[in-house]
């Protein structure tokens, strides 16, 4: 829901509800530590009130600690550094539902939207009509049957994960070209869980890690809370730019080469764009002679084409780990991921996993082998690829119709699209009118201004957004 205006007629003043506002956001990270709130022209004619209410606004924001002023540039957040003020501090004021990231962990926040609630731009998911929740309940009802539940539940399953689905997830991989026995397949708790414990095997804290430009945000983060050391490499139409990732390599000392360059090949988030079978293969040959691993996030492989080169296919997991999951086609809840490496890389990975979660719950994991084995989920997902191919042509014409072009070709769920202006600033401005945006600031490894932004193809077929985009545009 769009925040409610401002109101004269409330008990509180102008000044109050304002400053109220924007101490909700920011205490909920809404707003990220860092970030440049809006100019005082800006805000005080976003919300129809005079500069001296935002000024005194502001005010109040500096003596709660909440943000800093910078001479000749504005307010900005402070980071956190001590307990946030408590809520008797600020006036009553109505709670504000998490809605506009401006962080990555903002950004995950707002996948925790309640049912029904209008789908947003800036999310990954799929809209909840789209998936086939009753398929997933009759393969739950179909491996929990009898003995078969008490089996299940009364004991830990493997390590490595549930043995029918690594089977079935071994000829899932083959028909892209993926040569990996289900003794060389892990399952996880999501991809990103895969991802987790793949980096906590093969680094170690200050080790330095070749990552793409733009990329996924919370994939920054998560390596920089590792204490890693990331070297950006752009990312192009067809995959990264290897000439400066050459020179990104050899221009640090022998000690400090990077030892991992974590990518997804098919299908990049944010721009869509895959990796060229010229370009992977050189990629590899780099990979050889620098003598560094390849973690191949392909998360979207269900939406791509199964022609589409994956570098694992082609190096035989011999420097690659290849992760996948089931949360994107399925439901995003459906917490089952999987990876696949060589031997040795697989055993060091079971103990990593055995240290941070023992092992997977085998009932969700069963239910998808029946899925893959009964072919549910590949017709499912050929469904979602031609709702999804009509939704993104759809959403295109809007783009360009609202006066926005694409920064990349628009392909799978997600599209890089230039606005013509600071996006996080635009964030700020549309948080008011309920639309959760993800500014391209996000998918940069150090944050910058950017006029780009990612939106999901999915979920924008309202026209409503498209005209509140042009209001927000002509009135910055």
């Amino acid at each position: 829901m769009p925040s409610p205006p401002l109101s004269r007629q409330a008990d509180t003043s102008l000044t109050d509800q304002l400053a109220a506002r924007f101490a909700e956001r920011i205490r909920q990270r809404l707003i990220a530590p860092g970030a440049r709130l809006p100019s005082v022209r800006e805000c005080a004619s976003r919300h129809g009130v005079s500069p001296h209410t935002v000024v005194a606004a502001y005010d109040r924001l500096l003596a709660l600690g909440l943000v800093e002023a910078r001479r000749q540039r504005g307010f900005f957040v402070r980071e956190p550094r001590t307990a946030p003020p408590t809520p008797s501090a600020m006036p009553d004021v109505p709670a504000l539902r998490p809605r506009a990231p401006i962080s990555a962990t903002a950004l995950v926040r707002g996948m925790f939207q309640p049912p029904g609630a209008q789908p947003m731009p800036g999310l990954g998911t799929l809209p909840v009509e789209w998936l086939d929740v009753p398929m997933l309940g009759s393969a739950l009802r179909r491996v929990s049957s009898g003995a078969l539940l008490e089996a299940s539940s009364v004991r830990y399953g493997e390590p490595a994960g549930d043995p029918r689905l690594r089977k079935a997830l071994s000829g899932l991989l083959a028909g892209i070209g993926v040569d990996a026995p289900a003794a060389q397949i892990v399952t996880t708790s999501g991809a990103t869980h895969a991802l987790d414990i793949v980096t906590r095997t093969l680094l170690r804290p200050g080790d330095t890690v070749l990552v793409d430009e733009p990329g996924w945000s919370v994939e920054y983060a998560r390596l920089a809370a590792l204490g890693m050391r990331m070297l950006p490499v752009p990312r192009g139409e067809n995959g990264p730019d290897l000439a400066v990732m050459e020179q990104l390599i050899t221009a640090q000392k022998p000690t400090d080469r990077p030892r991992v360059y974590v990518t997804v090949s098919v299908l990049h988030n944010p721009t869509g764009a895959s990796l060229s079978l010229a370009v992977a293969h050189r990629l590899l040959q780099l990979a050889q002679q620098h003598d560094f691993m390849v973690i191949e996030d392909d998360t979207y492989a269900h939406l791509a084409p199964a022609h589409q080169p994956r570098l694992s296919a082609l190096d035989g997991l011999d420097r690659t780990v290849y992760i996948s999951g089931f949360s994107k086609i399925l439901a995003p809840n459906w917490r089952v991921g999987y990876l696949a490496a060589s031997p040795a890389v697989v055993e060091r990975v079971i103990d990593t996993k055995l240290l941070t979660s023992l092992t997977t719950p085998s009932l969700p994991e069963q239910a998808i082998a029946h899925c893959l084995e009964q072919g549910l989920l590949r017709r499912h997902a050929e469904r979602v690829v031609q709702r999804l191919d009509a939704a993104r042509a759809r959403t295109v014409q809007m783009a360009e119709a609202a006066g926005c072009r694409f920064a990349a070709t628009p392909r799978g769920l997600f599209g890089w699209l230039d606005v013509g202006m600071d996006t996080e600033r635009l964030a700020h401005t549309m948080l008011d009118d309920g639309w959760l945006l993800a500014p391209g600031s996000l998918f940069y490894a150090s944050p910058r201004p950017s006029t780009l932004m990612r939106i999901n193809f999915a979920t924008l077929q309202a026209q409503s957004f498209w005209e509140a985009l042009r209001a927000a545009r002509s009135a910055s």
